[in-house]
């Protein structure tokens, strides 16, 4: 039976019986791999059950019925798996990781922009976090900025009113106070849009710096995102 060039979809055949089917298994792959979501690119084994649509990136190391099928989409339809090739410039969204992908013609790139031929890539990137302001003057958080990364800025929100003695409060990293922002609010959807003017590149993993302003903190919560940029070095 003959296939469409680039998604592989099963043609209709002069004189064919059972017409029915392949149209019904053309929209299936359709409906799997435009606006493409997958449920994991690393999950190894086949799910024991899976419905109809579900779509997972074959990783090395597949085993059982994916174990021939290693780089290929696998796509639950009508009882077992179909098998659709990616091709360079498709996007998709991880569901198991919450990250966009981009096919670089040989796998999968989580959160590329743009890559090149041999897997150089751009990647922008969101990393957004929960803190608890608990007692004191200030907060370092873990070291949430990857090392090798450029800082485009932080946002942030108040998600439960910060309280204490202080007036208000300062967001910015060590050696960095109030980078991205100072007389910050303390009520609930209180926020920050804090650019770093010039990309501030980090050269070790480092953490954010909130510190209290007029006093020192006794409660609340903040939701803060950093926004960065990394590099991808080519394959050989």
């Amino acid at each position: 039976m003959a296939n469409t060039a680039n998604l592989g979809l099963p043609l209709v055949m002069e004189a064919q019986a059972q017409k029915h089917v392949t149209v019904n298994a053309a929209l299936a792959r359709l409906d799997a791999v435009c606006k493409t979501t997958l449920l994991s690119v690393t999950q190894t084994t086949p799910p024991v059950s899976a419905v109809d649509g579900a779509a997972y990136g074959v990783p090395q190391g597949a085993s059982g019925v994916w174990a021939a099928e290693v780089g290929k989409l696998a796509v639950f339809d009508n009882g077992g798996w179909v098998y659709v090739t990616p091709a360079a410039g498709w996007r998709g969204w991880v569901a198991d990781q919450g990250v966009p992908v981009l096919h670089d013609g040989q796998g999968w790139v989580a959160h590329a922009v743009a890559v090149s031929p041999n897997g150089a890539a751009s990647l922008m990137q969101v990393i957004e976090v929960d803190v608890p302001v608990g007692t004191g003057a200030s907060v370092t958080t873990a070291a949430i900025i990857p090392a090798r990364s450029v800082v485009l800025g932080v946002t942030g929100i108040v998600t439960s009113a910060v309280s204490g003695a202080c007036s208000s409060w300062r967001l910015g990293v060590p050696g960095g106070s109030g980078q991205y922002g100072t007389g910050l609010g303390l009520g609930l959807g209180s926020w920050v849009e804090g650019l770093s003017g010039q990309p501030q590149a980090f050269y070790a993993d480092t953490p954010l710096l909130i510190e209290a302003e007029g006093g020192s903190f006794a409660v609340g919560n903040l939701r803060l995102a950093v926004h960065l940029m990394r590099l991808q070095v080519p394959r050989v």
